[in-house]
């Protein structure tokens, strides 16, 4: 089972037992947490998608904090040509390192919202959304074509007034 998870404002693609680094997060080491942004859960066979609008209703993914650390660094040079300008600076981006432990789908029970779609139920609803657009578009008026008289009266109107 995998899932596609919101961490930090990027979008990270998880299973179970993955290690992978996220922007910093105000943990201590060995903490753990339940991500509940969870956007997609997926069988790796395909047999079951929940795909959320905007998350899965009830999923979470456990995770587990390993380390705080920084990224490699990063040099960057500014230079202008004929100016007698450089300027090199240096960037280490901080990071956490998260081991994700479970991927949990709870059930929702029976009088719940919808809140979330299977790909096969989606597909009919958009056919009916661009038949919706084509029929409104064939349906709409169309503007009046301009009157030809209306040509002929300004030029009469000019010539009088020279």
């Amino acid at each position: 089972m995998f899932a596609i998870v919101t961490l930090g404002g990027k979008q990270f693609k998880v299973r179970e037992k993955d290690e992978l680094e996220v922007e910093k997060l105000d943990l201590e080491d060995g903490k753990n947490f339940k991500v509940t942004e969870v956007l997609l859960l997926a069988e790796d066979d395909g047999s079951m998608v929940k795909v959320g609008m905007p998350y899965v209703a009830g999923a979470h993914v456990e995770c587990q904090t390993i380390e705080q650390g920084k990224g490699g660094k990063i040099r960057v040079f500014k230079f202008k040509a004929k100016k007698r300008y450089h300027k090199t600076q240096g960037h280490r981006q901080a990071f956490t390192l998260i081991k994700v432990l479970k991927i949990s789908a709870v059930e929702k029970k029976a009088g719940a919202v919808k809140e979330e779609a299977s790909v096969t139920e989606s597909a009919p609803k958009a056919e009916k959304v661009v038949k919706a657009v084509k029929v409104a578009k064939a349906a709409a008026p169309k503007k009046a074509a301009p009157k030809a008289e209306k040509a002929p009266a300004k030029k009469a109107a000019k010539k009088a007034g020279k």
